[in-house]
């Protein structure tokens, strides 16, 4: 295996933290491949460090051009999803703190302070070389990293939830929603639950966030109404007469729901949980978004 390759999980992990995005963590790394190869190799004494510093610089300057772009995006923007399954092995370095809700919050922060708050926290790389990768003084870096953490701890105060009953809770939802029991999906809600949907313009999806349990209860079941699947149905490029079937993934190490039809993955869903109760529903419906992703076994039709 060659140096580049051995690293490649990893600098597909650094860059996809940064970005939020499979695609352009995907390009970069390529880019940062291209770059490699014209090195003296024998000249490098640290490749993973120099590779890491070279993956980094140039995602920042993606999430810069990233940024400006998604200031035009159609209603909502989330992160793409992404298998972390213990298979998925050229993603196995993405297992741990990836989900959505954090990604989500990541998305506020400065190119910067994002870069930093990702080689800090989640790798663990030491201020001095994070201060390089950024070309600012360490002193000035240390103060990034903290102003990134207040951030993120302000907007996703960290609760700890079973795995286990994660996955009970989600497939009580998948039931609930199906049946068409808003009752029970109103009583698994925290009071100020949210849901956000991307559909980025390419697929039916709420233009603003939906707030209320109320309102984002008559959301889910309006989705499974005859005339709006089938409006969905064809927004997503599936023929009326094709069939939708749901299966459970993990997907940013969290159990999900994705919805597949015709061979492919059409929409996914993710819950955060709070206290026992649902505080967030994440629906990403942008084909762009998940086309890289295999369906998941059905489980319902």
């Amino acid at each position: 295996m060659s140096t580049f390759e051995e690293h490649r999980s990893l600098l597909v992990a650094v860059a996809y933290r940064i970005l939020g995005s499979v695609a352009d963590a995907e390009d970069v790394v390529q880019e940062a491949w291209l770059r490699w190869s014209g090195v003296d190799e024998a000249g490098v004494g640290d490749a993973k460090a120099y590779l890491i510093r070279v993956t980094s610089r140039l995602a920042i300057d993606r999430l810069r051009w990233a940024k400006s772009r998604r200031e035009s995006y159609v209603g909502p923007w989330l992160p793409e999803p992404i298998s972390t399954a213990p298979d998925a092995a050229e993603h196995a370095e993405l297992a741990e703190s990836v989900e959505l809700a954090l990604l989500v919050v990541l998305e506020t922060l400065s190119p910067l302070e994002r870069a930093v708050f990702v080689l800090r926290e989640a790798f663990d790389l030491p201020f001095a070389e994070i201060a390089e990768i950024i070309a600012r003084s360490e002193p000035a870096t240390r103060q990034l990293a903290r102003r990134a953490r207040e951030h993120v701890r302000e907007k996703r105060p960290r609760f700890d939830v079973d795995r286990e009953q994660r996955r009970r809770m989600t497939e009580r939802f998948v039931n609930a929603a199906a049946e068409g029991d808003l009752d029970t999906l109103i009583a698994m809600f925290a009071d100020e639950i949210t849901m956000v949907t991307d559909g980025g313009g390419k697929a039916r999806a709420a233009l603003r966030i939906i707030r209320g349990t109320e309102n984002v209860g008559r959301f889910l079941l309006s989705i499974g109404r005859p005339a709006n699947l089938a409006r969905f149905m064809r927004s997503v490029g599936l023929a009326r007469e094709e069939s939708i079937s749901l299966g459970m993934a993990v997907l940013n190490n969290a159990p999900s729901i994705m919805i597949s039809g015709a061979g492919r993955v059409v929409s996914v869903m993710s819950l955060e949980v709070r206290d026992g109760k649902i505080s967030t529903v994440y629906l990403i419906a942008n084909p762009d978004k998940i086309a890289h992703l295999e369906p998941a076994a059905s489980e319902a039709g």
